[in-house]
């Protein structure tokens, strides 16, 4: 873990001509690669192939937003991640990341840009390639990364 010092609230004396002083505090941060944010999202992958909206949630923050590529709706508490899931996974979905940027920060980080989500239908078996952008924000949370913000649209352009 590394260790960061954060500089807290300034707190006045008192009287009159008093002085401020800074509070400092210690934070510790994993020790993250890119390659360990990037693996997630095999992790988030695998969790769809199970068609578990649970396994799929518990990739999630406490406080999570989804702003989901097929959902008008955001979704922002658990219950509302799993409901989404619900449905979106009866089309067996399968993501493929095409283009990608990761940054890492103390307990946050981000992986971002585009991706093929597959979708099979399941009445006819027929699928359907979905290119989309991604923003995939991260939350060290509970000593693990968990996905605090995903944001996906498709592509504007074809």
């Amino acid at each position: 873990m590394k260790k960061y010092f954060v500089a807290g609230s300034m707190v006045l004396g008192a009287s009159i001509g008093g002085a401020g002083v800074a509070q400092a505090k210690s934070v510790s941060c994993p020790d993250t690669t890119p390659a360990q944010i990037e693996a997630l999202f095999t992790e988030f992958n695998n969790a769809w192939a199970t068609k578990d909206p649970a396994k799929v949630t518990s990739l999630f923050t406490k406080e999570p937003v989804l702003l989901a590529t097929v959902s008008n709706k955001p979704r922002t508490t658990p219950a509302e991640v799993n409901d989404y899931f619900v449905g979106f996974l009866k089309s067996s979905p399968v993501g493929k990341i095409d283009t990608s940027t990761v940054e890492i920060d103390c307990n946050t980080a981000s992986r971002l840009g585009t991706w093929t989500v597959t979708l099979t239908d399941a009445k006819t078996g027929a699928k359907t390639d979905v290119k989309a952008r991604y923003s995939f924000l991260y939350r060290y949370e509970d000593g693990a990364w968990k996905i605090d913000h995903l944001h996906s649209s498709m592509m504007p352009e074809k």
